[in-house]
């Protein structure tokens, strides 16, 4: 070969090396491997303009909605947070018939084929499909995947349209599962018929109508009311089309029972089986949580049955979701900043609500008054107090208060800097003298670091902690409340005050 052709080739070859090495992870490949950091939003509120404050949109005073269109404009305040993948609670349209608040809840689905025309800038030229693409495509430019929500349930408004879908009562009317009274409760086949069914091809519809859009994945609403084969079926078709799509069910190892009596019930074991990338864990249950215990348990049966599976499968940090009261409410901002932390160095994929870093407790002044004006049969403003507003055309979550934001860039600082420790690291529980104290390490090789959180929020706690992987030659730093502290051989001791986290680095 001449001299010529040889540098042609090798020329050629480096270059297409480069573009294999340089190309952008997948959300599942991120999500697989704890990477992923996820902020939870309504479009229907996540950039409203409420002028005169009083939490509503009133669409007579020139006020505006979230839309797809003004909703790019949070886009780089999201990228600067830190924030590499978008949660989109359900874009779908919604039920407008017995139905709860004045706009109608997000979850009450009542067309597989459509978007919500609700979350459309009436002021563009471009169909709602269009103006949903640039949307997903700003996100992309500043490398923000998208997850979009599957909805569990339908609207009345459906059940009127096709009744075939529905569970029904032996009068005939619809089934409402468990309480949720804007929803009923869609009927899946057997085996034999599921393929065929005309709700497994709606379902089908719905996922070509988000992977035309150019979504990353999605979130399935309580996946456990669908069976196994139900999800298998749907995510090879979904991956037929694209082999990264990610599937995060919403699922938990707490729940062991269906949620209504006349739904399936698929336990979150088999919902991985099934295909799904992970799952919601019960992290939710920290509020519950009093000792170092329950942490330790939590986390290590998570890891135990991850482990199991030849794909890499992780979790959220579902301490505060859409359906659970803010943590403002629960244990104040020591509460909300614990999470923060915990979201920063377990090993998950952490998550947020939209307004949670802004310091909001979603307490809606005009909660279950009537209405000056309503979208559906509800003539009344509908919330949940405490949880981030569904129901209604409301403002944009957030406060005045820069507490939460300015610690958890402190936490993503921290998370950045020790990104492979942290995700990939070995989970090691710290044996304390204190149930309060939740006491842990992350270690690789010879890098780790040891957070240590006094659980009390109420009083000062005393405290020893014994640290594992320390030696004369380790080079240790306290990156977070070091305050005159030391560690003592391999044992950090002392007071800590009510909520305190302290970040310890050690370097072997």
């Amino acid at each position: 070969m001449k001299l010529k052709n040889i540098l042609i080739f090798a020329l050629a070859f480096t270059l297409s090396s480069n573009i294999v090495f340089a190309q952008e992870k997948s959300l599942r490949e991120m999500f697989q491997n704890n990477e992923a950091i996820i902020y939870s939003v309504n479009l229907r509120t996540f950039n409203a303009n409420d002028i005169n404050g009083n939490e509503i949109i009133d669409f007579s005073l020139g006020e505006t909605s979230g839309s797809f269109i003004n909703a790019i404009d949070r886009l780089d305040e999201i990228k600067s947070l830190g924030i590499n993948t978008l949660h989109l609670l359900p874009i779908t349209p919604v039920g407008k018939i017995k139905a709860l608040g004045t706009a109608g809840s997000l979850y009450a689905l009542a067309d597989f084929t459509n978007l919500n025309q609700q979350l459309s800038d009436t002021q563009s030229e471009m169909h709602i499909k269009e103006q949903a693409k640039l949307f997903i495509n700003e996100c992309h430019k500043r490398g923000i995947k998208v997850i979009v929500d599957l909805p569990s349930c339908g609207a009345y408004d459906l059940f009127i349209n096709r009744p075939d879908l529905f569970v029904t009562n032996d009068d005939g009317t619809p089934y409402i599962p468990s309480d949720w009274a804007d929803v009923r409760l869609f009927k899946v086949p057997d085996n034999n018929s599921l393929l065929t069914s005309d709700i497994f091809i709606l379902h089908k519809f719905f996922i070509s109508l988000v992977q035309n859009l150019g979504v990353d994945g999605i979130r399935a609403d309580v996946a456990t009311i669908k069976p196994y084969i139900f999800w298998k079926e749907l995510i090879k078709y979904a991956r037929e089309k694209n082999p990264n799509f990610l599937f995060l069910a919403e699922a938990s190892e707490s729940w062991i029972k269906p949620a209504s009596d006349k739904a399936y019930f698929t336990d979150y074991k088999k919902l991985l089986d099934a295909g799904f990338d992970g799952y919601y864990g019960d992290y939710f249950e920290l509020k519950n949580w009093h000792s170092m215990t329950d942490l330790k348990n939590s986390i290590q049966q998570r890891e135990k049955t991850l482990k199991k599976y030849s794909e890499k499968k992780s979790t959220i940090g579902s301490f505060e979701t859409h359906d659970e009261k803010s943590p403002l409410l629960v244990g104040g901002e020591n509460y909300a900043q614990i999470i923060i932390w915990l979201n920063a160095t377990l090993p998950l994929n952490p998550y947020y609500v939209d307004g949670f870093l802004q310091g909001d407790d979603y307490i809606y002044p005009y909660s279950n008054k009537k209405a000056s004006q309503t979208f559906t049969d509800d003539e009344y403003y509908y919330v949940h107090q405490g949880q981030i507003d569904i129901f209604n055309f409301s403002r944009k979550p957030g406060s005045d208060s820069n507490t939460l934001i300015n610690e958890h860039t402190q936490a993503m600082k921290l998370r950045n800097n020790y990104k492979e420790v942290i995700t990939k690291g070995k989970f090691i529980p710290l044996s304390s003298d204190n149930d309060n104290i939740f006491a842990y390490q992350r270690k690789l090789n010879k890098k780790s670091i040891v957070i240590i959180i006094n659980r009390n929020l109420a009083n000062s706690e005393n405290v020893k902690v014994n640290i594992k992987s320390i030696n004369k030659k380790s080079q240790i730093e306290f990156i977070k409340n070091k305050n005159n502290r030391s560690l003592i051989k391999s044992t950090f001791k002392g007071d800590m005050k009510p909520g305190e986290i302290i970040i310890i680095s050690i370097n072997n």
